[in-house]
């Protein structure tokens, strides 16, 4: 087991984990925050992804000790007592079906807008490139980041 210490959408957390537990089950599992699906345990969804240190990661490809000193923060933890700009835009633009990428590309949205606040249509496409949506074909996914860039979202 292998200490470690990590702030998970401000709260923080020192647990002992087995070395090989992904940050995803971490989060799951430990601190509680079902919010961040397990997809496709390889790294090809995203819709695991979470804020670490501010950059998007897919936490299934993340180890929990990697984590250790982090500042996490999940679909949870991104809004502050109500909905995130970029959550109110998936919503308002019908930028989900079945919900399951739903976190992972709201989390990735939040990231491309911090280091591109107004992005062209195809740079949002690139920036969303590692993230699959079964349901959606896209393109309300798009317009709900356009609309939230042109809101001026800081995460």
């Amino acid at each position: 087991m292998t200490h470690i210490t990590v702030m998970v959408d401000g709260v923080n957390y020192a647990d002992h984990v087995e070395p090989r537990l992904l940050l995803v089950h971490y989060l799951r599992e430990v601190v509680g925050k079902t919010g961040t699906p397990i997809g496709c345990d390889t790294s090809n969804c995203g819709a695991c992804i979470v804020l670490m240190d501010g950059v998007s990661v897919k936490s299934c490809s993340v180890l929990a000790v990697q984590a250790d000193g982090s500042d996490i923060t999940t679909i949870e933890g991104l809004a502050d007592g109500e909905l995130h700009p970029v959550q109110r835009a998936f919503h308002e633009e019908h930028a989900l079906q079945c919900g399951y990428c739903t976190p992972g590309m709201i989390m990735a949205a939040a990231d491309l807008l911090r280091d591109n606040p107004h992005p062209t249509d195809e740079e949002i496409r690139e920036g969303l490139e590692g993230n699959l949506c079964r349901c959606t074909g896209y393109e309300n996914i798009v317009r709900a980041v356009r609309r939230a860039a042109e809101a001026g979202v800081a995460p």
